[in-house]
This record gives C-alpha cells, structure tokens and sequence, in this order.
C-alpha cells in the first residue's frame, strides 16, 4: 500500500534507537524525509546514516535532550514546520510511590506529559494551515493496564493522553489528527532494564525472567520495533485521517478487555 506521504517531513524524537529508530525507519521507508533527535550524539548520527544508506531519503540528527527547552528548541529550529511529528522520551525509572520526591513527579510529568504537549503547540497551528498533520504519542500500554513498579510513567503518560483526548476532537476538521501508541513488551533497553530491575527484585536471572514473560505473552514473544514502526507509518499515512484521538495498544493481546 502507499500510504501517500512520500515528500513529506518527519520530527522524531527519541529515533536514535528502539521504538523511535523504528518509526523513523518506516516514515523514511515511505520517502518521508526525517529530522531525528536523541541524546546521544554517536548513537543518533550512526541511526541517520543508516537510514540514508537504506532509504536515500534526507536526514538530519538534532543531537540534544528534546525534554529540555534548549533541546527542543534545536529540534524545531532545524525542522520548524513539519508535516509529522513523533513524540517519544524515555521513560522514568521503575521504584516504589513512597521513594519518589516532588522533583521526581516533575521530572516525569516534563519528559512524557509537557514535552510532547510544547512540541504540538509548537507545530499544531502550521499544520492546521497547511492542511495535513500527523501526530503521533508514543505512550506506554500502562495507559490501559498500569504497571505497578511504574508508577511515574503511569501518572505522566495517562495525563498526557486525557489531554490529547480533547485537542484531537478539534484539529481533525483541519486533516490534523493526533494518536497515541502504546506499547507493551517490545524488545528495546527499556525493556531490558525493566527485566534487569525485576529479575534482582525477584532473586532470579534475566534470561529466567525473560522466558517467564514471554511465556505469559499470548504471542509467546516480544515485539520488535519494525512492527511498531509500520503502525505508526500507517497512522501518518493519508489513509489515517479519519481515525483521531485514538490509543492503539500494541502488546501481543497481553491486555485482557474486549475493550
């Protein structure tokens, strides 16, 4: 299928690896031409070249912390009017309410409610203008089912989606729409750390706890970010303008509601 986008440009946040990295590989697989961003200045710059290699499409790595004004900043200023916009962080560590101070609420609700809420204000209006935007939240599968040891990235990623459920009902007359994306299992070093923090609470090893949680999946595995990637291109595609506001779950049927 083609999802009539090629031409178009992406900003993709967080792209340097994991479920970012594969998004941007399916937009640029679709000729979209990406702006990535991440942390890490030789991790981001290694994903770029090999998208160019692969896709021949235009890439620029923004190396900077899109949670951070001056991050976000760099990320608009080299791609100020894009036609789709990603947005991804990394997620809050895993520990218990009790632990976590005031700082650590805010620093959470920065990363994964109020970055990806400034860089749709940012870019919501041209797209309006313009007549075509995608906006794609990468969120967590806790929005539906909370993960207890979590707890941070539960209250942060549920805000953000109560919040997008509002402004999706008003920018989709204009062919600008918003979803999220919710993750489960997916193999990434998130997921890897999140095994690691459990398998020492558990007194277990992480090949053990892997198994355990692979077994407990009904796909008997985790996804990969390829899959992941081609849900989210499709989301951008000019075929997705009718679905908005929208949370699709990707987890392998781990989440038990019909609903």
């Amino acid at each position: 299928m083609d999802l009539g986008i090629k031409g178009k440009t992406a900003l993709v946040c967080a792209a340097s690896k994991g479920l970012g990295k594969g998004c941007a590989q399916a937009l640029a697989r679709e000729g979209v031409s990406l702006v990535i961003t991440a942390r890490g200045n030789e991790a981001l710059e290694a994903t770029a070249e090999e998208i160019r290699k692969t896709t021949g499409v235009k890439v620029i790595a923004v190396a900077g912390d899109i949670t951070t004004p001056e991050g976000r900043a760099a990320a608009l200023a080299a791609c100020p009017n894009p036609d789709i916009l990603i947005n991804n962080a990394g997620g809050p560590p895993p520990g218990d309410f009790r632990s976590w101070s005031r700082e650590d609420w805010l620093k959470a609700l920065d990363a994964n409610m109020l970055t990806p809420i400034e860089l749709i204000k940012a870019v919501v209006d041209g797209m309006i203008a313009r007549k075509y935007g995608r906006i794609v939240n990468i969120t967590s599968g806790a929005v539906k089912m909370p993960i207890p040891e979590l707890g941070l990235s539960n209250g942060a990623r549920t805000g953000l989606t109560g919040f997008v459920a509002g402004l999706a009902r008003q920018t989709v007359a204009h062919n600008v729409t918003i979803n999220g994306l919710l993750p489960g299992p997916f193999d990434t070093d998130r997921l890897r750390s999140n095994l690691k923090f459990n398998a020492q609470k558990l007194g277990k090893t992480e090949a053990e706890l892997e198994r355990v949680r692979m077994q407990a999946n009904p796909a008997k595995r985790f996804g990969s970010i390829e899959e992941f990637g081609a849900a989210c291109a499709f989301l951008c595609s000019a075929h997705a303008g009718f679905i908005t506001g929208q949370n699709l779950l990707l987890d392998g049927g781990a989440y038990p509601g019909s609903i």
